[in-house]
């Protein structure tokens, strides 16, 4: 998605920009600005005004980004990876159960695979 991929450019700037001001303290920030876009986001929900709404839900994705990046630095986390991760997960999970397998059976197997890599890192 073009937008997508727009919106991670800009947070690819304000990270740069972050670097430099003392008002950041890295992914902890992030973690609290997360935490606080949720809460609009439960507010909002019973109002029935979808444009407020959205708003909240791109400011979450907004922190998120930014969480990302921030942890690139801190963790050696990759934003690439992390969607390669998520989409290779949810596949399998979706897969899965659209094939009868339950969903705590396809976590089961997935938190065995993670864990064995981890030991092999």
């Amino acid at each position: 998605m073009k937008s997508f991929d727009d919106l991670v450019e800009i947070a690819k700037r304000k990270n740069l920009f972050d670097e430099k001001n003392p008002w950041s303290n890295g992914s902890s920030t992030y973690l609290e600005e997360i935490q606080k876009e949720l809460h609009e986001v439960i507010e909002e929900l019973p109002k029935n005004r979808k444009n407020y709404l959205e708003d909240e839900l791109g400011d979450v994705l907004w922190d998120y980004l930014n969480l990302v990046l921030a942890l690139e630095d801190e963790a050696g986390i990759e934003l690439s990876n992390v969607l390669k991760r998520a989409s290779s997960k949810y596949n399998e999970r979706i897969s899965g159960i659209e094939n009868g397998i339950l969903w705590k059976e396809i976590k089961e197997k997935q938190k065995t695979a993670l864990a064995k890599e981890e030991k092999e890192s």
